[in-house]
């Protein structure tokens, strides 16, 4: 069984031409089968999902379709932060990913409260992509390392076992176009409001007969990922020797013990950079609330 499962929610838009009703109700129909899945999902005791729930290019749309999408978003953040017995009770941590600078601010305070009020609960963990794309993902990632090396510092999520998309569409979107390198992909026609769990029990069957090829795959993935950080961290210590000692070659338990110093130093820094990094992101949805809470009153 999967531990972690992506979905683009593809087929809102058409899904409400072809009921010949709104494009909002589309929306909020699509916001609805959200909720159901995740509880399929939870049932399925499923770890982790992502959504993509806005890009960043969705801004593109109509002011009016734009402006419909940022309430419907609001009323279901707001409907969340209703339920906090319910998801204390299941241990449901919310992570939302994106440039939340581009958001109403309304929409931003009702994102922090529920950001903040789940962020201790460990047990499973809805991340939600809004004003998202991988493209800013990733060159946020840059920034962030930038800022770890300024502060002298250098628990991340597994990526996705399976990533599924409705509507027909054989794409990615712009969506964890990183972290679904490894993953299973599975594309299926069904618009995103018609979702059932028949067709997410299809998704898991696929991933269930993919999973010995991908997980040779990422292991192989994994060795090379190791062998390669080993080789650099050989450099180093060679690179270390030869300053300290002239060049002069070192007996091999020397160099050893020099490797494995030298290893378990850059272990410390990375997992002290990720807890800074953690603590920044705390930070700022700490420091938001209090602000627009300030403006509020």
């Amino acid at each position: 069984m999967p531990k972690h499962i992506a979905f683009i929610m593809d087929g809102n838009r058409r899904y409400a031409r072809k009921q010949h009703v709104e494009r909002q109700e589309g929306h909020t129909q699509g916001f609805d089968k959200l909720a159901e899945t995740l509880r399929w999902c939870l049932n399925l005791e499923i770890q982790e999902v992502t959504v993509y729930a806005f890009s960043i290019e969705n801004f593109k749309r109509s002011k009016e379709e734009v402006d419909g999408l940022m309430e419907l978003a609001k009323q279901k953040f707001g409907k969340l932060l209703e339920e906090q017995d319910n998801l204390e009770k299941h241990g449901v941590c919310i992570r939302v990913l994106g440039d939340l600078s581009l958001l109403p601010k309304d929409l931003q305070e009702v994102i922090a409260r529920a950001v903040l009020a789940t962020k201790t609960h460990n047990k499973c963990f809805l991340n939600v992509c809004f004003a998202y794309t991988s493209r800013h993902e990733i060159s946020n990632a840059v920034r962030e390392m930038a800022w770890g090396v300024e502060e002298g510092l250098i628990k991340p999520s597994p990526d996705p076992d399976l990533l599924i998309r409705t509507s027909g569409e054989v794409r990615l979107s712009d969506f964890l176009l990183w972290q679904t390198s490894y993953s299973c992909l599975v594309f299926q026609s069904i618009l995103w409001p018609e979702y059932s769990f028949w067709n997410l029990c299809d998704a898991i069957l696929q991933y269930q007969l993919s999973h010995c090829s991908l997980q040779a795959t990422r292991d192989r993935h994994r060795e090379d990922q190791a062998l390669q950080q080993l080789e650099a961290d050989r450099l180093c210590v060679s690179d270390l020797l030869q300053r300290e000692g002239g060049g002069r070659a070192s007996d091999p338990q020397h160099r050893q013990e020099l490797l494995q110093r030298y290893t378990a130093a850059r272990e410390k820094r990375v997992h002290g950079f990720l807890r800074s990094l953690q603590q920044k992101r705390d930070r700022f949805f700490t420091d938001l609330n209090a602000s627009l809470a300030s403006v509020s009153a």
